[in-house]
């Protein structure tokens, strides 16, 4: 989850943007200059609600204990499924033993054919774009959307793997990320000012900003909006706990992962435009494992929630390594990104490979090999 600043704010936007691109900002894609239009605040949408009903019928949550549904055909294509799913079998998925390897994913922001690609790649989808992994794990950083072309065909595809990885004895999970945050405030309150501390602000100008798409908010649905407000903040897996920033601000939210995560859930779950922005901005920070002080920082992380490794996106590699360009370079003078960037003496992943800049949309699995 990454902020940008872009080159100057679009049209009619607040001062309260020059706030969000100081929290650890890089540039923005140029997205169009119009300003979405603000005909009338949408009314507060209703997240947290717990009625499956309102989701449609192939779409599940992100917690573990995911329902297996289906045979394993979709419009045609058989997915690859672990153990005897004939008729004979009654159709159970009989998993393999133990959990299968663990993948990761890091910030999307919309370029959904480089996802596709990528999945691909690593066997985890098949031509059909169908779960083809048995019963891998994949984790996806968060910033689904935001800058690139089709943020909300990447939210249903998340959405619709999670559902075909669960009927093959895997699952599919994504972690809340800061444009997460953003998408759901600037559709829930729009232009309501926000006492960001210095000026004017709202969620609506800080969206469009950073890269906020009309085509999204366009064909952003209730069922998209009820997916991202569940999702988890912070998560551990085979010694590698992941999350979306490369800071310390989860340490703000609870002392244990469930404790964070129900922690971040309420208030997005509440309909108070200025705790909400407050979250926003924390998840906005960045860059607290680069330095001297970074091994420091991910120690205490760790020693809080587990693991011995952190995983995490939202900076940009090239921005880690202080090789950002400007946006009016030429894509082949920018820094080439290879894979993920090891560094706080090997305690933190760096995730977000730069898609964004001409970068690399990065699925790895781990652990990483030497």
């Amino acid at each position: 989850m990454t902020q940008g600043a872009g080159q100057g704010p679009a049209a009619g936007a607040t001062a309260g943007m020059s706030l969000a691109s100081a929290h650890g900002a890089y540039p923005a894609v140029p997205h169009p200059a119009a300003v979405y239009p603000n005909t009338a605040p949408p009314a507060p949408y209703a997240v947290g609600s717990t009625d499956s009903t309102d989701l449609p019928p192939e779409y599940t949550p992100t917690e573990r204990d995911l329902p297996v549904i289906g045979s394993g055909v979709h419009d045609g294509a058989t997915l690859t499924l672990s153990g005897d799913t004939s008729p004979e079998a009654g159709g159970a998925v009989a998993p393999e033993a133990g959990p299968g390897p663990l993948f990761v994913v890091g910030d999307v922001h919309g370029y959904l054919d480089e996802l596709r690609t990528e999945l691909h790649a690593q066997g985890l989808i098949d031509d059909e774009d169908h779960w083809a992994a048995g019963t891998a794990r994949l984790w996806f950083l968060g910033d689904f959307t935001d800058r690139g072309p089709d943020g909300i065909g990447v939210i249903d595809l998340v959405m619709r793997l999670s559902a075909e990885a669960a009927a093959a004895g895997g699952y599919c999970k994504a972690l809340m990320g800061n444009h997460e945050l953003l998408l759901i405030g600037a559709k829930r309150f729009a232009d309501t000012p926000v006492n960001s501390g210095a000026g004017t602000a709202s969620f609506q100008a800080a969206w469009l900003l950073n890269g906020g798409q009309r085509s999204d908010m366009e064909r952003l649905e209730d069922h998209h909006l009820q997916w991202m407000s569940r999702l988890d903040a912070i998560a551990e897996e085979d010694g590698h706990l992941l999350v979306h920033s490369d800071t310390t601000a989860y340490l703000e939210f609870g002392d244990s992962i469930e404790a964070v995560n129900d922690r971040v859930t309420e208030i997005i779950h509440r309909n108070d435009a200025d705790e909400c922005w407050d979250l926003f901005r924390k998840f906005t920070k960045r860059f607290a494992f680069r330095d001297d002080s970074g091994p420091q920082a991910v120690h205490e992380l760790l020693s809080r929630y587990g693991g011995r490794r952190i995983v995490h996106g939202h900076s940009p590699i090239p921005y880690l390594l202080g090789e950002v360009g400007s946006e009016d370079e030429e894509d082949g003078d920018r820094p080439e990104i290879q894979g993920p960037h090891v560094y706080a003496d090997g305690l933190a992943i760096a995730m977000d490979g730069g898609v964004t800049m001409a970068g690399k949309l990065l699925v790895v699995q781990l652990p990483l090999t030497d």
